[in-house]
Formats: structure tokens, C-alpha cells, sequence
């Protein structure tokens, strides 16, 4: 994975283990809800529902949960909670600037799990606007490569609104404004191209190059991070390079 790609290191991907499948299912299931609430139970007419539950299925979450977050969301089942998006903004070590983006029905138990997950791990938070303006709101498609070169893949969405292709070594990543995702979605399924995941993402305007340390001491932090129940991204301007990757591996 090219060392320049923020999916590495604002995605940072975590041993699928136990626990952290639990985690993960959670998530997934938590946005499945959110889109049926937003856009309606009815996976053909709502493109992000359906974009989440097939991401749900790839992550092999059983089939009756995805179904009853749906119902809940949609109101044809009791129980579902009163999701609330919210960012918190910090600084991780070294100053690396941190976006915190969580979805939650209790914004006091977030802030605190938040906070004392920076204060610990040695990152601060920051007040709302002084790190944000550091990000531009993105959307983000992800595919396997499938056979296709760059130029089919810009083929296929640059009338739709697509800014760029990039090459990840076994993936491409289209990046468009978040108001063009639909357009981009459509022009994929129209050229036949499939996709693993299709969602507004955030991407630093300035990154900031990181050694061995302090990407391993940003990495930890993200994973504590992501171990509350209410953090759903973590987005940062940290650049790893392949070197320091290898680095961290070995």
C-alpha cells in the first residue's frame, strides 16, 4: 500500500480478532440504522443502505442482524437508538492534528472516552475549529483492481464528478466531492465496475511526515481510540512513508 495513501493511515486496519470483530460488527451495524432512518428502510431506493449492508455482508456480519438494524431504523421494528454524529478535534504525539468522528446516543459518555483516551495516550484535545480547518471533506470510493488499469477507472467516472484516481498497490481509490458520491456510485455500476466501499471520508490539505516513534505512538493511540463503542473514524494528517512502514512490520 503506497506509503502517500491516507487510507492506510486514517483507516488504520486492526488484527481481526475476536474482540475487535465484535467492534467492528457494531459499527457496521450502527450505520446500517442511521441510513435506513435517513433515507428510508428500502435498499433500492436508499444507495447508502444498500452500500452498507453489502459492506456488512463482506465483513461477514450475520444476515439477521444487518435485517433487524434495518427494521429498526426504518421504524418497522421498536428499539432503535437516537443516533448523533459528533467530531471532536485534538492532537495526537508530535502534534499530529486528529479528527474524531463518533456516533453515539450518549454525547457525555463519548467526550469522556474520548478525552481520556487522548489524555492517557499522550494526544490533547483541541477546541472545535482549530484542527478542522486542516481537512477538506472528501468522498472516497474504494475497489479491487479487478483486472482494470487507472485509465479505465477515470474513464468510467470522470464525467460524474471524479477529481482522481490513486493506485494503493492492490486496490484503486477515486476521490470526488462528497455531493458527487451518488454520481460516481452510478457511473461504477452503469460501466459495470463493482466497489468495496463508497463514503465521505476526511483529507488532511497539509501532511506531516512521521518517523518510526511517532507513527507507533499515533497508531496506538487510534486503537484505543476505536475501541469505544461510540468512535467510528479517526482521521489524521499523518504521513507514513513505505520506509517507516516496513519499519513498523519488522
Amino acid at each position: 500500500m503506497a506509503g502517500h495513501s491516507k487510507w492506510a493511515t486514517t483507516k488504520h486496519k486492526k488484527a481481526a480478532n475476536d474482540a475487535k470483530r465484535g467492534k467492528e460488527f457494531a459499527k457496521l451495524i450502527k450505520n446500517i440504522e442511521v441510513a435506513a432512518r435517513t433515507g428510508g428502510g428500502d435498499p433500492a431506493a436508499n444507495p447508502t443502505l444498500d452500500d452498507m449492508i453489502k459492506k456488512a455482508k463482506k465483513a461477514s456480519v450475520p444476515n439477521d442482524n444487518i435485517e433487524r438494524a434495518r427494521k429498526r431504523g426504518s421504524g418497522e421494528e421498536a428499539g432503535g437508538a437516537d443516533w448523533e454524529t459528533l467530531m471532536y478535534e485534538g492532537y495526537g504525539p508530535n502534534g499530529v492534528a486528529m479528527l474524531i468522528e463518533c456516533l453515539t446516543d450518549n454525547r457525555n459518555r463519548a467526550a469522556t472516552e474520548v478525552r481520556t483516551a487522548m489524555n492517557k495516550n499522550g494526544g490533547n484535545m483541541a477546541d472545535a475549529g482549530s484542527v478542522s480547518y486542516m481537512f477538506n471533506r472528501k468522498g472516497v470510493v474504494i475497489l479491487d483492481k479487478a483486472g482494470h488499469d487507472e485509465d479505465d477507472i477515470l474513464m468510467a467516472v470522470l464525467d460524474a464528478g471524479a477529481e482522481e484516481v490513486n493506485d494503493l498497490g492492490e486496490k484503486f481509490e477515486i476521490l470526488c466531492e462528497p455531493s458527487d458520491l451518488n454520481a460516481v456510485r452510478d457511473a461504477l455500476k452503469a460501466a459495470e465496475i463493482e466497489y468495496d466501499s463508497v463514503e465521505p471520508d476526511f483529507r488532511p490539505t497539509t501532511e506531516v511526515p512521521a518517523d518510526a516513534s511517532t507513527a507507533k505512538r499515533v497508531f496506538n493511540l487510534i486503537d484505543v481510540l476505536e475501541e469505544s463503542d461510540d468512535v467510528q473514524n479517526v482521521f489524521t494528517n499523518m504521513d507514513v512513508s513505505d520506509e517507516v512502514f516496513a519499519e513498523l512490520e519488522s
